[in-house]
Formats: structure tokens, sequence, C-alpha cells
């Protein structure tokens, strides 16, 4: 273990949702591949002790990913357990008890923002946060800007912002973050990545499913609050910004806050939501909800590089395949072949469910020379099964304390100074079809040549 990696983990919200579906599988992954070496201790108060805890673990990996029985007995030999109440002073203080002195604990919040305040007052009164400690927090991280404010004042009244790792597990995605060496490592994009070459650029997260179960959860929030300022504002990030001077954590993170602070707030004009048919029967759904589950938009960033380049963003639940994919359209050049029905050029990048880099070209169609035949070149591939998951990536990333994939405080407030006002201004939500590309009224906001809808043709 070098001098910076975490020397325990405690997760809160140990016998929750979160750590039953994502924690205790990408812990046990960090067991397998040899990065777990510290004590696991869990906060809950379902459990009744430790036993039932490994329990609850074991049955976590039988549901999701499966046991592997070597690393498994890894993980719980390091496993420890405090069960209490999370506004319970004496459970801090068997917490500190079961840190046994460590100098760097990883406190990961898997716990409602609205016990933040407590658990972070209580952390700190006990004693239990070091000058190396580290805090990790899911999103949401607030539901506006007003409350993202708010949680980082809480976070910051314990912890430095080097010491907060706010987790966006998309960042953890090998394509997202593979992004920047994709461009800054090769000479193909970066001489018309700019507003001289590129026309548009149109980015879509789509999803075939529904909100499966998490209603009361999905209705309380939509689909911008869950997938657009955080999820998809990081791909935004990741494609637009400017070079690093360096690769360390503040240098990127630096550049991608650059972009969100040279666009301006989103206007209700160029918004439009929408909402399936059927949403409204959903248990745990509001009567009369007017939560979206289809959103587009569109953004400009008013930066040297990219000032006059529209940027155009949907995302959505019950669309027709499950994708989330970027394309990048280049501007018609000047041609003398007059008499070709031209395309424009395009670059598409695909984040999942497979890998995929393509370029679209112009070329003579093959049986007729006076014909033109828009051709696309493409690499793609299925993720393997040995890749790192995005939590393992992001947890590992923590816990060792490299925050590169993880957003600062100036990052999520600019991002939800952007979204703001079109989330108070209560814009319609037009209903839409199952397996539609969102309501007609869509239509509203569409990129120059239309919206490119993804095909899958590999099945991952």
């Amino acid at each position: 273990m070098n001098a910076t990696h975490s020397d325990a983990f405690v997760f809160f919200g140990a016998t929750g949702d979160l750590a039953f579906k994502k924690i205790f599988p990408s812990l046990q992954a960090m067991a397998k591949r040899g990065h777990l070496n510290v004590p696991v201790i869990g906060i809950g108060r379902s459990a009744p002790d430790l036993a039932a805890l490994q329990a609850r673990a074991r049955e976590s990996l039988e549901q999701h990913g499966g046991i592997d029985p070597a690393a498994f007995e890894k993980l719980t030999s390091l496993l420890r357990y405090v069960r209490g109440d999370n506004a319970d002073p004496a459970m801090y203080q068997a917490l500190r008890k079961e840190l046994n002195g460590a100098k760097r604990p990883a406190f990961y919040l898997a716990i409602p923002p609205n016990m933040f305040g407590t658990v972070v007052k209580e952390l700190g009164k006990s004693g239990c946060v070091t000058k190396g400690s580290r805090v990790i927090v899911e999103k949401p991280f607030g539901t506006d800007l007003v409350s993202a404010q708010r949680l980082n004042g809480i976070l910051l009244s314990a912890f430095g912002e080097k010491q907060i790792f706010r987790i966006d597990h998309y960042l953890g995605k090998k394509p997202v973050h593979n992004m920047l060496f994709f461009r800054f490592a090769n000479a193909l994009l970066e001489p018309v990545w700019n507003r001289q070459n590129v026309e548009s650029v149109q980015i879509t997260m789509a999803e075939d499913f529904g909100v499966q179960g998490r209603a009361a959860f999905y209705d309380q929030t939509g689909t911008i609050r869950d997938v657009m300022q955080n999820h998809l504002f990081q791909v935004l990030a990741n494609l637009a910004m400017e070079p690093p001077v360096r690769t360390d954590s503040e240098s990127i993170r630096d550049e991608k806050v650059k972009v969100l602070k040279a666009i301006r707030p989103l206007e209700a004009q160029n918004l439009v939501r929408g909402q399936f048919r059927g949403y409204g029967k959903e248990p745990g759904v509001a009567a009369g909800s007017t939560t979206e589950t289809f959103a587009a938009f569109k953004l400009e960033i008013d930066s040297w590089r990219w000032r006059g380049v529209p940027f155009y963003f949907r995302a959505g639940k019950c669309l027709p395949v499950t994708c989330t994919e970027i394309l990048v359209r280049l501007r018609q050049p000047p041609t003398m072949y007059e008499g070709f029905e031209l395309k424009t050029n395009h670059c598409r990048l695909r984040i999942s469910p497979d890998v995929a880099i393509a370029i679209g070209m112009n070329s003579v169609a093959a049986d007729d020379e006076s014909l033109n035949q828009p051709v696309e070149v493409e690499w793609g591939r299925c993720p393997a099964a040995e890749e790192m998951d995005a939590y393992e990536r992001v947890l590992g990333d923590a816990m060792a304390g490299d925050a590169t994939l993880f957003a600062r405080e100036d990052y999520v407030e600019e991002a939800w100074r952007i979204v703001d006002p079109v989330l108070k201004a209560e814009t319609p939500a037009f209903e839409y079809e199952p397996k539609a590309w969102g309501p007609a009224e869509a239509e509203r906001v569409t990129p120059p040549g239309g919206w490119q809808n993804p095909v899958l043709t590999r099945l991952c």
C-alpha cells in the first residue's frame, strides 16, 4: 500500500440497495485483482451482526455477478460491522474503535443526502476524520444549484475539497474516460475539432426500458437531473475541453470546468420534455405527475474553439434501443462534384452497449459512377468480461486518492447553473408512445441534418 492509499474503507448504508447491487460486487472484484487489502467496515441497522452482513454480501454476489470463492473469502476476512443509528454518537465511538488508528480512512456515504449533515457532523465530533481522510458521495448531488451549494457546505465543514470524491460512475466507464486519450494522443481529430470544421454535435443516451421499480425516486428526479446534467455533461466536457497542461487530476478538472463556464443557462425555447404513455400508472408516481422521462435540448459553448457550434442532447426511457452515442457532423467543404448528393462527413463515438469509433465519408457507388454512396469505416468491439466495472474503477480511484474521475465543487455548481432555470420553468411534458424516439414536439430541437438514431449491430 502506498502512502496515499486509504487504510480503511467505511461504508454507511451497508444493508441498503446500493451496497447490495454495486458495492459488494465491486469490492469482490477489487479483492480478486489484489486491490483490496484494508479493513472494510459496514455501517447499518437492519443486519444484527457481522455474520448477517456477510450473508447479505453472499446473497448480493449470487444475484449480481456471481461468487468467486477465493475473492469472497478475502472480502469476508476484511469485513467488519458496526451496527447503529446514523444520529447516535455512541455508534461513531464504536466506529472509531474499529478504525483502530487508521490515518487515511475512506468514508462512503451510500445514504440519502438529507443524512449527510448528521453523518459528517458526527464523524468530525467523534475524531474519526483525519487529515488523510476522504469522503465519497453518490449522485444526484443536490436537486438544483441551491441544494448542491448546501451539500457542498456540509461536506466542506469537515473535509477539504481534495478529500471529497463526488461519484459519477459514468466517468468510470472505460470508453468515457478514454475519450481524452483518443483525442489528445492521436493526430486524427484535433485538426478538425473546432468551429471551423464542426457543424454540430449530438449526444444520445437511450434506454429501452422504463423506471424498473424506481418510480418513487424517479418521479422526484426526472431525466434531466438523473442523467443529463451529470452523465451527459461529463461526456460533453471530455468532448469539448482544451488539452490540459498536465495529466494530473486538477489540470484535467480545470479544463472541464472551463467548458461549463462557457455555456449560458439553458432556455425553455431550446428544451422539449416528454413522458412515455403509461408512466402515470407506475407504482410510486404522483397523480398528475409532469416529471419527464425524455428530454432533448440545445446548448452552445461560447468559447474560441466552439462558438457558433450547436450541441444537441437527448435522453430518455422506453426508447427503441439502449445505447449511448455521440455524432459529430463536419461542415460540407466546397466541391466540384455538383451532380452528386454528397452527405456531410461525421465522426461517431459509441460508449455503450458496445464500443465503436466510426468515420462517415462519401464514395462513388460501386455499380454506378454517377452516384454517391455514403460509407462508414468503423472499429468496434464488445466489452470483455474481465474489464473493470465502472463502480470498481471509481471506488478504487477514490481509495487511491486519484480525483481525476470525480466532480469538483465548482464543476457541480456550474452544471446545476446551466439547467436550473428550466427546472424551475415548469415546461410541459408531452406524451410519447413507448419505443418511439420521444414526442413529436421534439422535432423543435433537431440538429442540422436530423437526429441519427443509434442502430445496434453487435449483441454484447
